[in-house]
């Protein structure tokens, strides 16, 4: 067993013990993990999950709103699928699409982008103060690796189901994406709920970085002091400077 696997297995049984302390406590947790095309967000997901309880455990990957969610407030949808006691979820694609792919694809109106980035510290205020323990990250990866890993994904009939339209004008549009990525986390990177930042272009120390960033941030204390912090080269917290030093890729 590699290194890589024996530390994967460690923090997946932290993992395990963590959810296990939540059941009991009724803590709800809640993780936004959003990120570039091909930045990794699903196989995280996957080793996040893979040893979890399905019955208290959600991974929520929300398709486009309906007609009638279109008529609805924004964040509608989304509280819906809050966690109750106990319970971990998991947003794969969460309010900040309107933040993202929206801005970026024309999905939404200026004035719609506008009001959300204005009306989301608020949105996520009003979680914490409800005792629900929000982790929030964002996976960056260089360009070069997402066309790679793109390319990959076309090239490789088991990952069909991952291709979307949305990967063909990623790279095209990346400088439209960075724009918006700095933006997003400008604006709602708040004390209450901060962003998290995580180099993505090597998957494993991502993973297992995320990992320890989630036990950290949600675990009780007698499992979380026996984890590690993330390598900081690795995971870091969001600031502007990250913009301009190369930390998040240009």
């Amino acid at each position: 067993m590699s290194d890589y696997d024996k530390e994967l297995a460690r923090l997946q049984l932290a993992l395990v013990e963590m959810q296990h302390a939540a059941m009991g406590s009724g803590d709800r947790i809640v993780l936004v993990l959003e990120g570039r095309d091909g930045a990794g967000k699903d196989g995280s997901i996957k080793r996040i999950t893979e040893h979890l309880s399905v019955r208290s455990t959600r991974v929520l990957a929300l398709p486009k709103p309906s007609d009638r969610e279109r008529t609805q407030w924004y964040f509608q949808r989304y509280v819906a699928h809050l966690p109750s006691a106990g319970e971990f979820v998991i947003f794969n694609r969460s309010w900040y699409n309107r933040a993202g792919v929206e801005v970026v694809m024309g999905f939404s109106t200026a004035s719609e982008q506008a009001e959300f980035l204005r009306d989301t510290p608020e949105f996520e205020r009003m979680l914490v103060e409800s005792g629900i323990k929000l982790i929030k990250i964002w996976l960056d990866i260089s360009r070069k690796e997402q066309g790679k890993r793109l390319d990959d994904r076309r090239r490789d009939p088991l990952k069909a189901l991952k291709v979307s339209d949305m990967d063909a004008v990623a790279q095209e549009k990346w400088d439209a994406y960075s724009d918006a990525r700095n933006a997003m986390l400008t604006r709602t990177h708040t004390p209450l709920a901060p962003w998290y930042c995580v180099r993505a272009d090597e998957k494993k120390p991502a993973r297992l970085a995320i990992i320890q960033h989630i036990l950290q941030q949600a675990a009780p204390p007698e499992i979380a002091n026996g984890i590690e912090r993330p390598d900081p080269s690795v995971l870091f917290p969001f600031d502007m400077e990250a913009i301009r030093d190369g930390r998040l890729a240009e």
